[in-house]
């Protein structure tokens, strides 16, 4: 099945960047590209994309804005948005969410975290920038100080390498990543992760994170 995208940013040459990497995707197609919220709406409305990749600060309208108008709450079929900017401010990244996004991106990525976000978005699964995840999630960390609070344990623990995993998601590394360090395969990387979610009873990375820095199995 054929990703369908729309990239929304007042500058040109990010709409071309983007345009590019998406572009050489045997699975992704750019359907529209425009320079401003107003159109972005419009166009994704006319054409429903099934991610819609919205810069924040554009003219008529902002992103923040068009995601509400596409995601947020009361709103019909709500569409799939993905936000990428320059802005690393926590109040974006919580208006976005807030809004309806399933997921925030930092325009300095990598190409392929990029490619891992939009076909992350296109199910509606949550991919945030790995920076702002660990910025985010570190603040859920117990205060050394005090007492541990207790955690209810696990009906089935996880194993280590599926701790592995989760302490390297919980720091920000991609799959690409953590399959370097661990010397093991993207797919095995991918099957661990997926256990641990199930174990977990949560439904992406980033509550994984969240788990991990709430429970103190990953540390400042």
């Amino acid at each position: 099945m054929t990703i369908r995208v729309l990239i929304a940013d007042d500058q040109e040459m990010i709409r071309s960047a983007f345009g590019m990497i998406l572009g050489t995707q045997p699975d992704m197609e750019v359907v529209a590209s425009v320079g401003d919220g107003e159109s972005a709406v419009a166009q994704a409305r006319r054409l429903r994309p099934d991610v819609c990749l919205l810069d924040i600060r554009m003219p008529a309208l902002d992103g923040l804005e068009a995601t509400r108008l596409l995601a947020g709450p009361g709103v019909d079929a709500p569409l799939n948005v993905l936000i990428a900017t320059t802005f690393d401010l926590d109040e974006y990244v919580y208006r976005a969410l807030q809004n309806g996004a399933c997921g925030f991106l930092l325009k300095d990525m990598s190409p392929a975290l990029l490619v891992e976000a939009v076909r992350a978005a296109s199910t509606g699964t949550s991919l945030i920038s790995p920076a702002i995840t660990v910025r985010l999630l570190s603040k859920l960390a117990p205060n050394r100080q005090a007492e541990p609070a207790p955690h209810r344990p696990l009906p089935e623990p996880l194993t280590d390498r599926e701790l592995d995993v989760v302490r390297l998601v919980a720091n920000g590394n991609t799959n690409e990543e953590i399959a370097a360090k661990l010397y093991v395969s993207v797919a095995t990387v991918k099957t661990h992760l997926a256990n641990a979610q199930r174990k977990l009873s949560v439904r992406n990375r980033v509550e994984v994170a969240a788990w991990a820095w709430r429970t103190g199995v990953v540390n400042r």
